[in-house]
């Protein structure tokens, strides 16, 4: 296969804002918007940069994913190490209260949205889009499960805990039923606007204005009820993927567009359990089971789908995926099964 996964440096910025141009807008981590994008890019390189962790600090770490032949950009990925740390990380979540009358003779079960910053330290996967041509063949699932091997690659710069947050459900013109129900009663903005500017600014305008006390959902009309929790339909195989890898929701949702918000402990996700490290060996494998492979260290990351046979003295990959890596033998491989 030709398609890999390598880091992002600053001079990809054009090729993502091509690609955030086809989200059809309501990526928070993937804004239409070039600054915005050349100052993730600048979050990016420096936090590659870094050589010493120790512990997970306030860093992105952006993946792409490329034809190795061409050149061609055709998605992205992120992996943010600690969320909350700049500034709080605001969700929702749903709860419930049973209240009795014994005069009526009648119980109400009553669902109520709190704000919450419950997940704050966790690390986040996120930024997740692939350009609709290749939506096929399992390229989505290299670029999602390349950021699960980044994390057990350098797992000392990842939390105890990680996230990720779907996009939630929209109209044709890109407002959420969600926000116009809740949010723009507050802010007096458009999803679309609320969304660039957190996208820009950060979210403390949530903490300078949102109501700190629970929200009744039965106050809400029944088009925003219907799409708390719920992904856009276009996330439904993103969820899918998430969910394979072992995430799960605990009525966790955005406080934007009520898409789910799902966990798992970071050392669970089924990737990197399961994945394992090993030396390249110099004959190449012509037979054996698909896995994704990984190797090099922050801004040398490199992964991609390959054959390969393990052996007691270390690991065989096809020839062709090892040209995609760049690995000479001797290179410690990181593999997990397909």
């Amino acid at each position: 296969m030709s398609w890999r996964v390598r880091s992002a440096t600053m001079a990809d910025l054009d090729a993502l804002v091509g690609l955030a141009a086809l989200t059809g807008g309501g990526f928070t981590n993937l804004p239409q918007d070039r600054e915005a994008l050349a100052r993730r890019l600048a979050w990016s390189d420096a936090s590659f940069a870094r050589a010493d962790a120790e512990t997970p600090q306030d860093e992105l770490y952006i993946l792409l994913l490329e034809n190795a032949e061409t050149g061609q950009i055709g998605g992205t990925g992120m992996v943010f190490s600690r969320i909350g740390a700049q500034w709080p990380f605001y969700s929702y979540k749903l709860g419930a209260l049973s209240q009795t009358s014994k005069e009526l003779g009648r119980t109400l079960r009553m669902q109520f949205l709190s704000l919450t910053t419950d997940h704050d330290g966790a690390s986040e996967v996120g930024g997740l889009f692939l350009h609709p041509d290749l939506r096929t063949g399992g390229l989505g699932r290299l670029l999602a499960r390349s950021r699960y091997l980044f994390i057990a690659q350098h797992r000392a710069r990842f939390g105890a805990k990680l996230l990720a947050e779907l996009r939630g459900v929209m109209d044709d013109g890109g407002n959420s039923p969600f926000w116009d129900a809740l949010g723009r009663q507050f802010f007096g903005m458009s999803f679309p606007e609320a969304d660039a500017f957190n996208a820009a600014h950060g979210n403390q305008f949530i903490a300078d204005l949102m109501p700190k006390h629970p929200i009744y959902t039965a106050l809400l009309p029944e088009s925003a009820r219907a799409v708390i929790g719920q992904p856009h339909p276009t996330g439904r195989a993103a969820l899918a993927m998430l969910q394979a890898e072992g995430f799960v929701y605990d009525n966790y949702v955005d406080i934007f567009d009520g898409g789910p918000t799902v966990t798992a402990r970071t050392d669970d996700v089924r990737t990197v359990r399961e994945s394992r490290s090993a030396p390249l060996l110099a004959a190449p494998a012509v037979a054996g089971p698909a896995a994704l492979v990984a190797c090099g260290q922050l801004q040398a990351f490199r992964a991609a789908l390959a054959t390969v046979t393990a052996q007691d003295a270390g690991v065989a990959i096809d020839a062709a995926a090892a040209t995609a890596l760049g690995a000479a033998p001797g290179e410690v491989i990181r593999h997990a099964p397909c």
